[in-house]
């Protein structure tokens, strides 16, 4: 099972909005004879794969997989079934599956006469797919909010430099982690102060997730590096504004109240076009708003070994004003990338349901 939850995260980034899932089957013996991960939405299941490489090896065999077994008819057939036509035996799930339209496959096994078992290694699988079970559970996306500060907390110089505050390890980390994501989120200041690209870089066969820029007065000039070709690029604006300049982008118009974009308002639009997994890359004007909001699901942050004094905090605005209300988090690793310090941390308490 611990060999099927490392092949399904190969599959991360390039599955929504499907879950990423790993399977390995042996044969009656307990030999590994096939073995296969979702590759892409649309395309054959984790299960389907495993079974073609094992073969006919598969008769009276046991499958391994992290998600029980689908049991829904949609642009691939039900994976309980493809197990049992296959004349597996025994089937090992990691985790439940959450999609009351996709459910029911060990119930469907057990009525085949085969013997189905979940719950092993059920934490480790749900978390290498914890934004697909964060948006079926909650109706949105799941957000990771990444930022880079100094020691001191500080995100940019008092003049608003901020290149480069991490280490280049820590900057080739984040393309891993934009990789794994299906849309990458900024607004309209970091667009103005930085000009980002936010495409992929430097890993093969990425999947280029979906640029979003949140720019309420459509201020983005046309020759933002965020409106190239290296990646799909969604603009979001406020209803009436001027987009004339922009001939040709893909353009997402959304109410504003109190001069804002609602941060569900974006979550549901978002979760429409199939986004599952929503890395947060914008300033901290809108960090602060997805944290009071609520829709802040892990938080990874690059410290840098280094002082300012002086400038922008990494956060800003995000509704506390009383040591009592502050957002505490549980951290879930530390490690050093580069010369930095990356701390990857979860709220306590529940997130929100859309």
């Amino acid at each position: 099972m611990r060999r099927a939850v490392g092949l399904a995260a190969r599959g991360l980034g390039s599955t929504s909005p499907n879950p990423v899932v790993g399977c390995v089957i042996t044969d009656a013996a307990g030999t590994v004879v096939g073995e296969g991960w979702h590759q892409r939405a649309g395309g054959p299941h984790a299960e389907v794969h495993a079974l073609r490489a094992a073969g006919t090896a598969a008769r009276g065999g046991t499958a391994y997989v992290t998600l029980e077994p689908c049991n829904h008819t949609g642009r691939t057939g039900p994976c309980a079934q493809a197990l049992a036509d296959a004349g597996i035996s025994r089937v090992v799930y990691a985790v439940p599956d959450p999609n009351p339209q996709a459910s029911g496959g060990a119930a469907t096994l057990r009525a085949a006469g085969i013997t189905a078992e979940g719950g092993l290694l059920q934490a480790e699988a749900e978390a290498g797919n914890t934004a697909w079970l964060t948006s079926v559970r909650l109706g949105r996306p799941h957000v990771t909010w990444k930022y880079a500060a100094t020691l001191d907390g500080r995100s940019a110089a008092a003049d608003g430099t901020s290149r480069w505050i991490t280490s280049p390890e820590s900057r080739a980390d984040v393309h891993r982690l934009r990789a794994e994501s299906d849309a990458v989120l900024v607004g309209g200041g970091t667009l103005r102060a930085d000009d980002p690209h936010l495409a992929v870089r430097g890993i093969d066969g990425a999947t280029q997730p979906l640029r979003v820029a949140l720019d309420t007065r459509a201020d983005l000039p046309p020759t933002a590096r965020i409106l190239d070709d290296a990646a799909p690029t969604l603009l979001v604006v406020g209803e009436d504004a001027d987009t004339r300049h922009l001939p040709g982008a893909d353009v997402l118009r959304l109410p504003l109240h109190d001069g804002r974009i609602a941060v569900h308002d974006l979550l549901t639009e978002l979760y429409a076009r199939g986004v599952r997994a929503l890395f947060l890359e914008g300033g901290p004007t809108l960090a602060g708003a997805f944290l009071e909001a609520g829709a802040v699901d892990r938080v990874v942050g690059y410290i840098a070994p280094a002082l300012l004094g002086a400038g922008p905090a990494a956060l800003a605005g995000a509704g506390i004003t009383t040591i009592a209300h502050a957002v505490r988090l549980e951290i879930t690793e530390a490690v050093r990338t580069g010369t930095d310090l990356r701390i990857t941390a979860v709220p306590t308490t529940a997130p929100k349901e859309h």
